[in-house]
C-alpha cells in the first residue's frame, strides 16, 4: 500500500462544511496515524460584484436554518440584514490557499466561517480577509498584493480543475487516494465513527 492521502474538499463559504466542522475535527484526529490528509477547496461561486438574487438568498437562510436544526450548528442571522451578501466565494478560496503557503490554512478556514456565521462579516470582500489575515500575523500588505495577484489566482483554478476529475458530490467532499485510485467516501455529518470504519476498510483491503 503506497502512502493513502485523504483529500478534504470544502470551501470556506460552504454552510454545510461549516455543519461538519466538529465532526471533521474528530475525525481528523482519529485519521491522523494512518493517512496524510490534504485540504482543497472548491470554488463554489466565482467572482461576482452582483448582489445577491433574492431567490439565492432564500434558499441559503432556509439552508441555514436547516443546518441549524439537524446538526445544532450555530448561525448568526444578522448576515442578511448587516451585509449586501454576493454570490461569490473564490476570494474566500484563494485567502486559505495563500494562507497554505504559511501553513495556516486550516486557522485561515476556522477565521472565515467564524467571521461569516458567528460574527456576520462578508468573506466576499477583501477587505474582511485582509482583517483575518492580519488577526492570523499574516502581513495584510504582503497578503493583500498575493489576493489580487495572477498567480494565487491561477492556483486556484489548477486546484478547481484537479478537484473535479475527482469523484466528488458537492462540499464537503471525502476522497481516499491509494494505490493510484481514487475512492469517494461518505462523509456521516454526526458520527465520524460511520466515516472512520469505511476508511479502514479500504486501507485494510
Amino acid at each position: 500500500m503506497k502512502n493513502p492521502t485523504l483529500f478534504y474538499i470544502y470551501d470556506p463559504m460552504c454552510s454545510w462544511c461549516w455543519g461538519y466542522k466538529n465532526t471533521w475535527q474528530t475525525l481528523q484526529q482519529a485519521l491522523a496515524p494512518l493517512v496524510h490528509i490534504e485540504y482543497k477547496v472548491g470554488g463554489l461561486a466565482s467572482d461576482s460584484n452582483v448582489t445577491m438574487p433574492k431567490q439565492m438568498k432564500t434558499f441559503l437562510q432556509s439552508t441555514w436554518k436547516k443546518i441549524e436544526d439537524e446538526l445544532g450548528s450555530q448561525f448568526n442571522h444578522d448576515f442578511w440584514h448587516n451585509c449586501i451578501p454576493r454570490r461569490s466565494t473564490y476570494p474566500a478560496c484563494r485567502a486559505v490557499i495563500i494562507a497554505r503557503e504559511y501553513h495556516l490554512e486550516s486557522q485561515m478556514l476556522e477565521a472565515i466561517q467564524k467571521a461569516y456565521y458567528l460574527e456576520a462579516q462578508n468573506p466576499s470582500n477583501n477587505d474582511v480577509l485582509i482583517q483575518l489575515a492580519q488577526s492570523l500575523e499574516i502581513n495584510p500588505v504582503e497578503f493583500k498584493q498575493k489576493l489580487t495577484s495572477d498567480d494565487i489566482n491561477n492556483k486556484l483554478i489548477s486546484e478547481i480543475n484537479l478537484i473535479q476529475k475527482m469523484p466528488i458530490q458537492g462540499f464537503p467532499s471525502l476522497v481516499l487516494h491509494l494505490d493510484e485510485q481514487y475512492y469517494p467516501i461518505r462523509i456521516d455529518y454526526q458520527n465520524f465513527k460511520t466515516t472512520l470504519e469505511e476508511i479502514k476498510s479500504y486501507l485494510e483491503s
